[in-house]
């Protein structure tokens, strides 16, 4: 009997009678839609945030967030499955679309627009795309409105090189008074490296009174030859090295020691190879001291220290140093200094009656420091980067 009544429950259980549900019908109730939540939500939504994606039930297996260019934020799901987070934040002015994907293959999509940025930081780069340069060129870029969020700015900054050069950003004031940052090696580059800089600061937030980036930016550039200029003020000479072989020595009148008309010293860049150009001391605070045109002008800092052709100097070339700061040679030596030098080397003056070392922003001076001290000035510990 009491096996019987077993088996009725049994058959009852799975008779289909009013009120069950066969396995059958189990099967084919259909599944709920997959349904996500995004943080950023509307037409008008606030940019400088990261984009992040929230699964309502079960575990995301795949995220895609484009721009209306087909751009794609990069961006990782969390360990539990529950979330996906952009690893760059949405730009202003940009419309998004949201592509989600569930481990059960089913899929949802929403879509949502930045307004466009209160204010706009923008760069300026000193190496052109594709350019070659000396040994000693940093890389240098100069915001045009404040960076009080330094350490974010700087994570978006990248280096690569052909041959892993070592090197750290530093962060100082340029001379224009703006925030600038500059990628310097350990030490002089080696001919022949390629270069890469990612600036990936599309959507960046710069801090208070910066604004949003709404860019990204980018250059590649190669190093040349190393070839090296030392000034000697003791000697009124100037030599010039290639790979650590002499190749000139040049007389020279350098500035008047003493006061302001003396020259800047210590390791200085070429930074511009500017020609044939007017300069006129009042724009430098030397009341009239000289207004002409000069060639074969080579641009050393941005207070006005250049290395030119100075024919008007002519006695006293290699016998004293009575320029108003620059390193003046002939027509015919500034003229071969000039074709064969590279922006970007290194251009050292030693000896005495200078008047020191120019402040950091002032050109290229990061080279003045050593490598701990430039390294104590990245915002992210202090610490170096490998590119």
């Amino acid at each position: 009997m009491a096996s019987t009544a077993l088996l009725a429950a049994a058959l009852t259980a799975c008779s289909g009678g009013s009120g069950g549900v066969s396995a059958g019908e189990a099967e084919l109730k259909p599944k709920a839609d997959m349904a996500v939540s995004v943080n950023l939500t509307g037409d008008q939504v606030k940019a400088g945030q990261p984009v992040t994606v929230t699964i309502a039930e079960g575990r995301l297996a795949q995220v895609k967030v484009t721009d209306a260019k087909g751009a794609e934020l990069p961006g990782k799901i969390s360990d539990d499955g529950r979330t996906w987070t952009s690893e760059r934040n949405a730009a202003p002015g940009a419309e998004y679309k949201v592509e989600a994907q569930n481990t059960e293959s089913q899929s949802a999509s929403t879509q949502f627009k930045t307004s466009a940025a209160d204010k706009v930081n923008k760069v300026s780069i000193n190496v052109p795309k594709g350019s070659t340069v000396g040994v000693a060129m940093p890389v240098s870029i100069v915001f045009d409105n404040p960076v009080a969020n330094k350490a974010e700015v700087e994570k978006q900054l990248k280096v690569t090189t052909s041959d892993n050069t070592e090197g750290s950003w530093g962060w100082i004031k340029d001379y224009s008074g703006n925030d600038r940052v500059d990628w310097r090696p350990k030490d002089y580059w080696k001919s022949g490296t390629d270069v890469k800089v990612e600036m990936n600061l599309n959507g960046v937030d710069s801090g208070k009174g910066g604004g949003l980036f709404a860019k990204d930016y980018n250059t590649e550039f190669k190093i040349g030859k190393d070839r090296r200029i030392e000034v000697d003020l003791d000697t009124k000479k100037m030599s010039v090295t290639e790979d650590g072989r002499a190749q000139k020595t040049i007389p020279v009148s350098a500035g008047t020691p003493g006061g302001k008309k003396a020259s800047w010293s210590g390791k200085m860049v070429i930074m511009t190879k500017e020609g044939t150009i007017r300069m006129d001391s009042q724009t430098v605070g030397l009341d009239d001291a000289y207004d002409k045109m000069v060639d074969y002008s080579m641009r050393l800092t941005w207070s006005g220290m250049y290395a030119h052709a100075a024919p008007w100097n002519a006695g006293n070339f290699g016998r004293a140093n009575t320029s108003s700061g620059c390193v003046g040679m002939s027509d015919a030596d500034a003229a071969d200094f000039f074709a064969k030098s590279q922006i970007g080397d290194p251009f050292e003056v030693v000896g005495g009656g200078s008047k020191g070392n120019a402040d950091i922003g002032n050109g290229y001076g990061e080279w003045n420091l050593s490598w701990d001290q430039w390294k104590a000035k990245s915002a992210l510990t202090g610490t170096p980067q490998n590119g």
